[in-house]
């Protein structure tokens, strides 16, 4: 009898076939969710290869799997007549019909990283990423639209078309000629932090500086990517890890016949991480330069626009003035704004408690600092933190 009962627990195991890559964070974020899943709900027991996402597939077609998260790789129909629930991280290709997929919200990942540099007070900017992948034409897409929302334009990297000249040797002259063409400074955005190291290095040997004459933000804050470039990129930071739990957690349900409404896991950008690549404010009124500074060092203090005007020799209308032709806000809102920024890494990327936040902003209590993020962000820390913190 007790054989019996060992025997049936060990059916219950599930067998989950991995083919994401560990060679960079975002599909590392990816597994250490789906881990983090199988640890509290499973036991899962998974398949995966090293060798790489195209030799794994022959070797499993016998192995009994009850589901699949993978990349979409070439193997995608051999991994369809498996039978079993698939869910797609979508990477080369568009989606496939009928397949839930894992994808990145371009929209505000866009967004997110064009206000960044118009916070740093750039009037030029630029976008370099890969024509053929669809995810990076989004990205693009959405950061010139907000750049087009403030008056201003974005000058996109073409590659060249010939697949030998895309080879990085090759393209990198391409590329120097590109940069050298722009005008000067610029804010630039790259659709990856591979993209944007790419530029870095291009930036070299056209003898341009990183980022006093081209500033670079790039996108899914690898930290070994974004730390092996000269100066060290910025990056728009992504919750990788809530979306590979969400994409578990679905899998669960399919594999278990469950009522599973079609859900696509959505990664969501939280914020960006700044680095020396845009630590740098693209404005030539000095006193508007210190007058933001000093707010960025104060941030977590209480201070109002008084506060400001002692570190600046300039009266409160003068001072208002340069900040609403600077950047089109008053002072107000720029300490209001960098104090919800943040926030928000805080309530991102650790598990402080919300009161514990709040009285290291100088707020009187979880109220008055809801109030003020809510007007900011449109969610409540809490509603913010559930949505795009860690699982």
């Amino acid at each position: 009898m007790a054989l019996r009962c060992i025997y049936s627990d060990m059916r219950k195991v599930r067998k989950v076939i991995l083919l994401i890559e560990t060679s960079r964070a975002y599909g590392r974020g990816v597994l250490r969710g789906i881990t983090k899943y199988s640890r509290m709900y499973g036991p899962w027991v998974f398949y995966s290869e090293p060798g790489g996402l195209e030799k794994a597939l022959p070797k499993m077609r016998h192995w009994g799997a009850d589901g699949i998260i993978m990349r979409d790789s070439g193997r995608g129909s051999a991994a369809l007549k498996l039978g079993v629930p698939i869910i797609v991280s979508v990477h080369l290709k568009q989606h496939i019909k009928g397949t839930p997929f894992i994808d990145t919200n371009g929209v505000r990942i866009g967004r997110m990283a064009a206000e960044h540099l118009l916070d740093r007070g750039f009037r030029h900017f630029a976008f370099c990423g890969f024509d053929d992948l669809h995810w990076s034409r989004n990205r693009c897409e959405n950061f010139s639209k907000r750049i087009a929302k403030s008056g201003f334009e974005t000058a996109i990297y073409k590659q060249p078309r010939s697949r030998a000249k895309r080879l990085w040797e090759n393209e990198q002259v391409v590329m120097v000629d590109w940069l050298k063409s722009l005008p000067k400074p610029i804010g630039l955005m790259a659709c990856n932090d591979d993209r944007a190291r790419h530029v870095s290095e291009a930036c070299k040997v056209a003898g341009l500086h990183v980022p006093e004459q081209v500033a670079v933000v790039g996108v899914d804050n690898d930290e070994l990517v974004c730390e092996l470039s000269d100066p060290p990129l910025s990056s728009v930071a992504l919750n990788v890890e809530r979306g590979g739990y969400e994409a578990a957690e679905l899998l669960d349900k399919l594999m278990a016949r469950r009522r599973a409404a079609h859900k696509d896991i959505i990664v969501e950008p939280t914020h960006v991480v700044t680095r020396q690549s845009t630590d740098i404010m693209a404005i030539e009124d000095s006193e508007t330069v210190e007058a933001l500074r000093f707010i960025r060092q104060h941030a977590k203090e209480p201070i109002q626009v008084g506060d400001v005007l002692k570190a600046v020799p300039l009266s409160r209308r003068a001072l208002q003035k340069r900040f609403r032709r600077v950047l089109n806000r008053s002072v107000h809102d720029e300490i209001r704004r960098v104090r919800n920024e943040q926030v928000v890494t805080m309530l991102t990327e650790t598990n402080l408690s919300i009161s514990r936040i709040a009285a290291d902003f100088g707020y009187g209590g979880i109220e008055k600092l809801s109030r003020y993020f809510q007007r900011e962000k449109g969610l409540t820390p809490l509603e913010y933190r559930k949505r795009y913190g860690k699982k």
